[in-house]
């Protein structure tokens, strides 16, 4: 079979799921998974150069477009600001309405290209970028505001790819996402099955693991079923109050610890996936 851009996506993330936990990856070792995951799919990646400048060239023309986009807006919002001046400057009620009208769709082209750029493509919760760019200072990568953060890990969830593929676990992936989502709105995808949730300014450690554990207590008494299997999934979390100016690496190490000293606690009570 030809490989396509979506299963070489496949292919890549199971390869990035089974080196997540490796000390050490050479080039050689990633080829070689890679290519141990392309024979199971039965994909065809002898034409490597061919496909990879398919891929650039996709990557290249997403990219131009947005570019493209944003230049194309950039020019718009003169216009408009040129407009605006002018109709303020003769008094003119109806140019002002018309400005407000187009700087509104304006602004909903622009928030159509920020969930292009801010959004995981598997879970559709956030990525790492929108957190940088939108909670951090760019200089020092410390949090603009005070607030409180979790961070979640799924429990076994290698099992869950080892014994029912990776299909499988994408849609782990998913229905965990929007279990978190209904928990806080703020939630991103910090790396393979790691989340990570912002809550905002006022909600203390205690209220979040409250939330969260309430939310795990009631996964634990499911079952998630996916066509003919059945399976129990549940998550380990750590939360971390931060403050203004606080550096986001040192509030994700502390959390982490926690996060693991719960996972330990967690997988006494479940120890399979049954």
């Amino acid at each position: 079979m030809k490989a396509d851009s979506r299963l070489l996506e496949i292919i890549s993330h199971e390869t990035k799921n089974t080196i997540n936990g490796m000390d050490v990856v050479t080039p050689t070792m990633y080829a070689s998974i890679f290519s141990k995951f392309a024979t199971l799919h039965d994909a065809d990646i002898d034409e490597e150069e061919s496909i990879t400048d398919n891929l650039l060239n996709d990557k290249i023309t997403q990219l131009a477009n947005m570019q493209n986009q944003t230049s194309e807006n950039t020019k718009k919002l003169s216009d408009y600001t040129d407009k605006a001046i002018f109709a303020i400057k003769n008094e003119n009620e109806k140019i002002l309405t018309e400005v407000l009208e187009e700087t509104q769709e304006l602004k909903e082209e622009i928030n159509k290209l920020k969930e292009i750029m801010y959004k995981d493509v598997l879970t559709n919760v956030y990525n790492r970028k929108w957190l940088l760019d939108t909670l951090l200072d760019e200089s020092t990568q410390s949090f603009k505001n005070s607030g409180t953060l979790a961070i979640m890990d799924l429990n076994f969830f290698k099992i869950v790819n080892d014994t029912y593929g990776h299909v499988v676990g994408d849609k782990v992936l998913i229905f965990i996402a929007n279990l978190l989502k209904r928990v806080e709105k703020n939630v991103l995808r910090y790396g393979g099955d790691e989340f990570i949730i912002i809550f905002s300014e006022g909600t203390t450690e205690k209220n979040a693991l409250l939330k969260l554990n309430a939310a795990r207590e009631n996964l634990l008494t499911k079952h998630l079923k996916i066509k003919d299997i059945s399976f129990k999934v549940s998550f380990s979390v750590g939360v971390q109050e931060f403050k203004k100016g606080d550096s986001l690496s040192e509030i994700i190490e502390k959390a982490d610890i926690k996060m693991y000293d719960d996972k330990a606690e967690i997988k006494k009570r479940i120890p399979n996936l049954k």
